[in-house]
């Protein structure tokens, strides 16, 4: 049976045995796949997307390192290895795949997102503001860009800047807005 034809049944048989809720099966066809070609992107993706999923991070980054490797201009791989690594806490080591995710993809919202909370993590305040105001600018009226970069400015003793990014919130996330202004005490704040 040639080896693009069984490759073919097998992520056909992986995608039933997940609707099915077979998940343990369904990492035997990624493997089985990855057996017969080694480096392959959709089963690399996928397996590395069900160890996260089941807690085995360290699997999960290393299938996400291969795939970085074999697929280097895709930006959706370097942005899942910044999550994962991010995931666990290696905010230092998330920080330039979320950078080359935002390379490859100017515009991938997510990239932006998880880039200034890891440089947030990492105590690089003027990075963290600039990468979470990119992300406000792709999503506007996402509240989470928002709030982060509303604590940005509070953790880099900014509070008008702080309060300015706390009123446009209120615009459209008034509860939110409020939580905000109780949590970074601005309203004592001058």
């Amino acid at each position: 049976m040639p080896l693009k034809f069984r490759l073919t049944i097998l992520r056909a048989q992986s995608w039933v045995f997940l609707a099915l809720g077979l998940n343990d099966r369904a990492m035997a066809c990624f493997e089985a796949m990855l057996a017969l070609h080694p480096g392959l992107p959709f089963a690399l993706a996928s397996r590395s997307h069900m160890s996260a999923m089941a807690g085995r991070h360290a699997e999960a980054t290393a299938d996400l390192q291969q795939l970085t490797q074999v697929e280097p201009k895709h930006a959706a791989h370097w942005f899942n290895l910044g999550y994962v690594l991010d995931g666990q806490g290696r905010a230092v080591e998330a920080i330039p795949a979320f950078e080359r995710a935002t390379q490859l993809n100017a515009k991938l919202d997510q990239a932006w997102y998880g880039l200034g909370l890891a440089l947030l993590q990492a105590q690089r305040l003027d990075e963290a503001i600039a990468a979470l105001k990119r992300n406000t600018e792709l999503q506007p009226m996402s509240p989470y860009g928002w709030t982060q970069l509303a604590r940005a400015h509070a953790r880099a003793e900014e509070l008008p800047k702080a309060k300015k990014v706390v009123e446009h919130l209120r615009g459209f996330e008034p509860k939110v807005a409020e939580a905000l202004t109780r949590e970074l005490k601005l309203d004592a704040a001058s």
